[in-house]
């Protein structure tokens, strides 16, 4: 089966709709999917609630959809070096779910492993657990959390075979593998595409059954979040 789309536009076409819970891979700007990104803001959807390490950076990443109000609320474990997130929340224009990181990484991979929910001692005593059923084990308190479930998500990868077996590169690979099982309908954005076999199954980071659409971009641009220099000695 060819899941590979012409453009990011035509992937995201049908299954992007206001009001969605989405999941967007990355950390930082490492490993996003820059095109794809760009394409849900021309898109024109909006009132999202956007599951995602953070939120780009201003103008950039997630950015973007933050100063188009495409995002009504983030879930979210560090939302610094973002002066317009700062300014929506501040405002009470942008409703925030601070998630301890660890824990942000396991409710996503809860959720594509079909577990509904988990005990983490994570946050335990402090505004994180607040409303939150507690329990007690050999000692020790612990906090339920809830899965996630997104009905898209958004992912970068380095390659992909035409069925959606994906290799990630280096540190990109970040959330992205957990970010790609917990969608109900996963696309992927790559920079490499090869034919089905060409990759070797002991080399596949994340299988095929779990990405429905490819889009190819094998130049993204690759910003980092802050360029430091120093002189030569």
């Amino acid at each position: 089966m060819n899941k590979l789309y012409p453009s990011a536009a035509a992937a995201l076409e049908g299954v992007v709709k206001d009001g969605q819970l989405m999941a967007v891979g990355g950390f930082g700007l490492c490993g996003i999917p820059e095109a794809l990104i760009a394409a849900l803001r021309d898109s024109g959807v909006k009132g999202l609630t956007v599951i995602s390490n953070n939120a780009g950076v201003d103008g950039f990443g997630l950015g973007q959809l933050l100063e188009t109000r495409q995002i009504k609320k983030m879930i979210s474990s560090y939302v610094g070096e973002n002066k317009e997130f700062e300014r929506q929340y501040l405002a009470g224009e942008l409703e925030l779910e601070f998630t301890p990181q660890g824990t942000l990484a396991e409710k996503l991979r809860a959720g594509g492993a079909g577990i509904p929910a988990f005990f983490t001692r994570t946050g335990v005593g402090t505004l994180v657990a607040e409303g939150k059923e507690t329990r007690e084990f050999d000692g020790h308190v612990y906090v339920m959390e809830r899965s996630l479930k997104p009905e898209v998500s958004l992912v970068k990868a380095w390659k992909a075979d035409k069925s959606g077996n994906l290799l990630f590169r280096r540190t990109a690979r970040n959330f992205n593998p957990a970010v790609a099982m917990a969608g109900r309908i996963t696309v992927v954005e790559v920079e490499q595409v090869v034919e089905v076999g060409e990759i070797d199954p002991d080399s596949v980071h994340l299988p095929g059954i779990y990405v429905h659409r490819i889009v190819h971009n094998p130049t993204p641009e690759k910003r980092i979040e802050k360029r430091t220099t120093r002189s030569a000695a």
